[in-house]
């Protein structure tokens, strides 16, 4: 059980990261000024990576161990529905995201902070419906 309430905040802490930074943070990005982006944005990244990588890491290595251990009462589609939102989730940041903050780490462009608002959607939906199967495993394994 302790497993998978440690998943289970580490998912959520996700979920409630991104929706902070789809509707907060980066529609801000326009606001910052050509001038000063390239270095606001390379802060951004760097610091966003303290305050992820630890949730991130330990939400990847918990929905791991849940597939190995496979708590009792949780059924097996359910990891894997997790499992695989996991992986678009990966797969959005790896293939969209990292790439738009790649460009704007050279120069602001208005597209690409656009694109990577609306690209953001994949990880925001992503996280939403992880914290769910997240919450599920836990009231089934009960």
């Amino acid at each position: 059980m302790l497993l998978l309430v440690i998943h289970l905040v580490a998912t959520a802490a996700m979920a409630g990261l991104i929706w902070f930074v789809q509707v907060v943070h980066y529609p801000l990005f326009t606001a910052v000024g050509a001038s000063e982006f390239t270095s606001y944005e390379q802060q951004h990244t760097r610091l966003t990576s303290w305050v992820v990588g630890p949730f991130m890491a330990v939400e990847g290595v918990s929905a791991l161990a849940i597939l190995a251990i496979r708590p009792e009462g949780v059924p097996l589609w359910l990891i894997f529905a997790g499992l695989i939102l996991l992986a678009v989730i990966h797969g959005s940041t790896i293939f969209l995201q990292v790439p738009a903050h790649g460009i704007l780490t050279e120069r602001f462009d208005t597209e690409t902070a656009s694109r990577l608002v609306r690209t953001n959607w994949l990880r925001t939906v992503g996280w939403s419906l992880r914290s769910l199967v997240a919450a599920a495993m836990i009231l089934t394994s009960v």
